[in-house]
């Protein structure tokens, strides 16, 4: 099967479209905490042994300027620097329990967001966009043609 012409456009506008449904979840409740260090937060959850020097490089960023975001997390009681068990000399980021919670309300907020468009869409249409989203998914991943996957297409 041949594919459209502006096939990565319409990819790059339903991108574009899913972003701005995510930030405005987010905006929409008023969470007190700037996207970026949200972004943190999410990294940190995603990686429990990271350090400053590793979350700058994840955020491509001078250690300085992760530091500094550290700080604000930390003042605000959503990160806490504690020695690393295995190395005394490192030290660890931990989320407190505050963070975990705000990860999670705003996890929920999203998948609420997106939830109410695709209820807006045909059942059909969302059995396809989830074909489609899974082989984007593996190709982008793998690097190679995904397989078909049966499970997936009765869901």
């Amino acid at each position: 099967m041949d594919r459209p012409p502006d096939l990565a456009a319409a990819i790059d506008a339903a991108a574009e479209a899913l972003v701005g449904v995510l930030d405005s979840a987010t905006s929409r409740h008023q969470v007190a905490v700037p996207p970026t260090q949200l972004r943190v937060l999410a990294l940190i959850r995603e990686r429990p042994e990271t350090n400053v020097n590793g979350l700058a490089e994840l955020l491509d960023v001078v250690p300085s300027s992760a530091s500094r975001l550290c700080d604000r997390l930390e003042a605000t009681g959503l990160l806490r620097r504690t020695p690393d068990p295995r190395d005394r000399r490192e030290v660890r980021l931990v989320l407190t329990a505050a963070a975990v919670t705000l990860l999670a309300e705003v996890r929920e907020r999203r998948h609420r967001a997106v939830q109410a468009v695709l209820d807006r869409m045909p059942a059909r249409a969302q059995h396809e966009l989830l074909l489609a989203l899974v082989a984007f998914g593996q190709a982008a991943a793998s690097g190679t043609p995904p397989q078909t996957d049966t499970a997936v297409r009765t869901a």
